[in-house]
């Protein structure tokens, strides 16, 4: 017979609807109807056009905005995040990349009926193309206006801020890691002292540089000491002047 030469889960349903009858068949394609809908929906996850708004970085350079681009951050068609900058591709599935906000700029004796709307600069993003979850990231020490990001794979190496804006360190995050890789305070340098580069109107120093094989990141303050960190999983060691010297000859 044809059952005998159908697999032995068909066979058991086949028999189960000869038995049972038309409720038995229904209740068979609800559940494999179910199942089929439980499957995850695969989502969409694009970037928007360039736009220019007018920011104001509010770091005591007056009232002149600075031009800042800006572009949406869609999952399914629909606004989730505006970004800044370009992104940074950490696997297949994730990348980063950081937030714009507009944020009410209105004081309360004021009697505006609509709100007073004002572009910020805001902290970085991690983004999941498969769930299209978006996620804050925690970045010790990150300064929205003074802290200038490079990304190599899931470590980001900045000038980190103090809490009370006086100190500047050396940082570097890993993702999923609360605590930093490198935290190392610049003896020489302070707040102030960082010419302006990049978006930012006051960056404590320049974009960090990296380099692979081995992984070392090099940091070059202001009127501070070049210094350059080998990067070991979840440690970091300061490079000295003969063991860069030996690498370089390599």
């Amino acid at each position: 017979m044809f059952i005998e030469k159908l697999p032995a889960k068909s066979r058991w349903l086949v028999r189960i609807i000869h038995r049972r009858g038309a409720v038995t068949l229904a209740i068979v394609v609800l559940v494999l109807t179910s199942a089929a809908f439980s499957v995850s929906k695969p989502h969409v996850v694009v970037f928007g056009k360039w736009t220019s708004v007018q920011w104001f970085p509010d770091s005591g350079a007056g009232d002149k905005p600075h031009t800042l681009k800006v572009r949406a951050l869609l999952v399914d068609a629909r606004v989730k995040e505006f970004t800044v900058g370009p992104a940074h591709d950490v696997t297949e599935r994730l990348f980063v990349v950081q937030r714009a906000f507009r944020i009410n700029d209105s004081l309360p004796q004021e009697s505006e009926s609509l709100p007073r709307w004002q572009w910020q600069e805001g902290g970085w993003l991690l983004v999941d193309r498969v769930s299209g979850h978006v996620s804050a990231i925690n970045l010790p020490d990150f300064d929205v206006l003074h802290s200038a990001v490079s990304w190599y794979r899931d470590y980001a190496a900045y000038c980190g801020v103090s809490d009370d804006g006086k100190k500047v360190h050396a940082v570097v995050a890993q993702l999923n890691r609360r605590k930093a890789v490198l935290k190392k305070a610049f003896e020489s340098v302070s707040m102030g002292e960082g010419e302006a580069t990049n978006a930012a109107p006051d960056v404590a120093c320049p974009v960090p540089e990296w380099q692979r094989a081995p992984v070392r990141v090099t940091f070059d303050p202001p009127n501070g000491a070049k210094q350059t960190f080998a990067i070991r999983g979840h440690a970091a060691d300061l490079v000295s002047e003969d063991e860069d010297d030996e690498e370089a000859s390599r």
